[in-house]
């Protein structure tokens, strides 16, 4: 087998790398260990930047996501008893953010590029990174019982945290930045409408609580728990309860709760490997770093690597030219960057810390009050949240 590009990984990163490289008339081949009914259905993140949306709506891929995607034009803080509202319109104008399934995006990127007659094998296995450092690299891998060579001119490895490509790369190339929190997610997909037209992020004694939404009729949640918090020790009643003591602070403002659909431990993480390149292997999305979900930022930096990592290639097939590509891993660490510190500023900002004394949560809550009372707070927490356009 013979492509330009071979993109391991069908998540979001490796589907729209492919879209892209399709619209610039670059050849590519995409295969994933997983079903295409796992892929479609795996829920994952849900929040899309400005850049995101606009990228997705200008390459043909808005048709569902301007009908079913929820627009929202602030976040809500609460803490103290009261509602705080960050007003993206007011803040940021002209910007938002769009409430839009990452299963959703995923589904209407493997629809275009099959209706494209692009190739995406899935089900295969024991995927091989072959000579990433030559001139020719090649990915070998079991499909239907027989091994195959998919020789090409250039690998992306957009295969996630626990993928093959990052693994690839000899010891020694990569330098490794990590942080674990103390505390993880417990995540709940509920049959019931929204309780607020917009995210809640809530800061409480008891722990950290975010109310979420995918969808009109669908509500997501999550509370603050121990990393090795056990799920079975969480029948929905309990749930339920906790996420009431920890939203319900606010007069009058009441927790509609309906029947569990999903209930899941997210760890809680930052990972950074630098570079994002060795060779002709190109690494994007959590294959090359990871971020606290807190700030919403993993798929809509996964979206911006694979659009500079576009720009590379095409630069390359038309005239040969290396500069983009050469500065593929720079350029895309700027942003990383940027978003692992707000990511890591909303996550310490908004959690309890087991070992957080009196002085500590005076500070955090002297934050809070700051970024809820201060105008350019408040525009920095809007135009992080959004997206920065200028990184």
């Amino acid at each position: 087998m013979r492509t330009q590009v071979g993109i391991v990984g069908a998540g979001p990163a490796g589907l729209l790398l492919s879209h892209l490289l399709h619209l610039r008339g670059i050849d590519s081949v995409v295969i994933e260990t997983r079903s295409r009914d796992y892929v479609e259905k795996r829920v994952r993140a849900g929040v899309l930047e400005q850049g995101t949306v606009d990228t997705l709506v200008a390459t043909g891929l808005g048709d569902r996501l301007l009908q079913e995607g929820l627009v929202h034009h602030g976040i809500e803080l609460r803490f103290g008893g009261r509602p705080h509202r960050i007003a993206f319109d007011r803040l940021v104008p002209g910007r938002a953010i769009t409430v839009y399934g990452q299963q959703e995006v995923v589904k209407d990127l493997i629809a275009a590029r099959l209706a494209a007659g692009g190739q995406i094998l899935f089900e295969v296995s024991d995927v091989v990174p072959q000579d990433i450092s030559a001139a020719h690299p090649a990915i070998s891998f079991t499909r239907r019982g027989e091994r195959h060579r998919l020789d090409c001119d250039f690998i992306a490895g957009c295969d996630g945290f626990h993928g093959v490509c990052r693994q690839a790369i000899p010891d020694g190339v990569l330098t490794v930045f990590d942080r674990e929190y103390p505390f993880g997610w417990l995540g709940v997909l509920a049959d019931v409408p929204p309780s607020s037209p917009e995210l809640i992020y809530a800061h409480s004694d008891r722990g950290f609580a975010l109310h979420s939404m995918r969808s009109p009729s669908l509500s997501r949640f999550y509370l603050q728990v121990s990393p090795d918090e056990d799920v079975a020790k969480w029948p929905d009643e309990r749930f339920w309860d906790e996420l009431r003591a920890r939203l319900e602070t606010v007069p009058g403002w009441h927790l509609r709760a309906g029947p569990v659909l999903e209930k899941i431990m997210a760890p809680m993480r930052s990972f950074v490997a630098e570079p994002m390149r060795y060779g002709r292997l190109y690494l994007a999305g959590d294959a090359a770093h990871i971020v606290p979900p807190t700030g919403a930022k993993g798929l809509n930096l996964a979206a911006f690597d694979v659009g500079v990592l576009t720009e590379g290639l095409a630069a390359w097939y038309a005239d040969g030219s290396t500069e983009l590509l050469d500065g593929y891993s720079d350029t895309c660490l700027r942003r990383v960057w940027r978003v692992q510190h707000f990511s890591w500023w909303m996550t310490t900002l908004l959690h309890t810390f087991d070992d957080q004394d009196g002085y500590d949560r005076r500070l955090q809550q002297s934050h809070l009050e700051y970024v809820c009372s201060s105008e350019a707070a408040a525009t920095s927490l809007a135009e992080n949240y959004v997206g920065l356009a200028h990184v």
